[in-house]
């Protein structure tokens, strides 16, 4: 007896020792990545380039160009310029707008503008523009405004507070259609005096109103104004499913009322695994949807949850929300929510 109960104890003594030194050294569990940053850009760059309109100027003329939303572009031939000498012949013009909320989340545009003091706060948007000018593939220079003349209804109607913006990244590095932009976002073009350059309202010959945007670079401009809203102000959480950070994914807002303008929430803690927009923009009592979106298989991987803006709040997107669709499906979606 005396044996068998002293086997029994080394025995017990021994499992002790081994799952005390197997809980000591276990390594951290590892996540894993749920979508490649490389797929998930190719979705946002794939969308970018099915809204590409192509036209042909010659440069000896004023070229005028009518988009599919019928945005009227007036580009003066005589000022292009290529390694600082005059353009002949023809030359090859690339042109994108972008109206809904639905085309702003596939192409990565949202309408996030920056403040005086730094931080990001969101624009409605009178329309957002992409254009560019190349002749046999290489890049030719603008020396004169290029106009964009856009019928106000497109985004509906008149409003006399919208300012002109360009969209520019951390490095200004957004010039060009790849969608490797550094921190997107939007900043307020000022003249020679730095005030802020209007966008006008012509009358045209039906009764139509239209906002005349006048910009001297090429890449991507915006018509906005600030979103304005009297309520106390808050900053959110939002915590995404395991697998997914900033890098293969992303997290917008879309406000109720408001389909010309979409909110993203530009950092993300990876400790706690949780996307905020940190600047406290966002007004108590909001009601909005929380977008989630990524990639899975080659198609679109989203979440959306409706929500209320409460103060301070922490916002969970679960698996079982998750669905997929085709870039049209989900703008179609995102398009369509209140």
């Amino acid at each position: 007896m005396k044996k068998t109960t002293l086997i029994k104890s080394v025995c017990m003594a021994g499992m002790a020792i081994a799952l005390s030194c197997s809980s000591d050294e276990s390594p951290e569990r590892e996540i894993p990545i749920r979508a490649t940053p490389e797929a998930f850009a190719q979705l946002k760059s794939a969308s970018l380039e099915h809204k590409v309109q192509n036209f042909q100027l010659d440069a000896a003329q004023t070229g005028f160009f009518s988009t599919e939303n019928g945005v009227f572009f007036t580009i003066n031939g005589n000022c292009l310029s290529k390694n600082g000498n005059p353009v002949t012949g023809m030359v090859d013009v690339q042109v994108i707008e972008l109206f809904d909320r639905g085309h702003m989340l596939t192409t990565d545009k949202p309408t996030m503008g920056t403040l005086p003091n730094g931080d990001k706060a969101l624009l409605i948007s009178g329309g957002e523009f992409f254009l560019n000018i190349t002749q046999d593939g290489e890049p030719v220079d603008e020396d004169c405004d290029i106009v964009a003349t856009i019928p106000a209804d497109l985004t509906g109607g008149v409003d006399t507070e919208m300012t002109l913006w360009s969209g520019k990244g951390r490095d200004n590095d957004c010039d060009g259609l790849d969608n490797d932009c550094d921190g997107f976002v939007w900043i307020e073009n000022l003249d020679a005096n730095g005030d802020p350059v209007e966008a006008a309202i012509q009358n045209g010959d039906q009764g139509e109103r239209f906002f005349v945007a006048p910009f001297g670079d090429f890449g991507w401009t915006n018509v906005d104004r600030f979103f304005s809203d009297p309520r106390p102000k808050t900053t959110i959480l939002v915590e995404v499913p395991e697998g997914f950070n900033n890098e293969n994914s992303r997290v917008y807002l879309s406000y109720v009322g408001e389909p010309n303008a979409l909110a993203y929430l530009d950092t993300y803690d990876a400790a706690t695994g949780r996307f905020s927009e940190h600047y406290g923009q966002i007004p108590i009592g909001l009601e909005c949807h929380v977008i989630f979106t990524s990639e899975e298989n080659g198609q679109w991987l989203y979440g959306i949850k409706s929500v209320t803006i409460v103060d301070g709040q922490t916002i969970t997107i679960s698996d079982t929300e998750l669905n997929t669709a085709t870039e049209s499906e989900l703008e179609v979606l995102i398009n369509t929510l209140p």
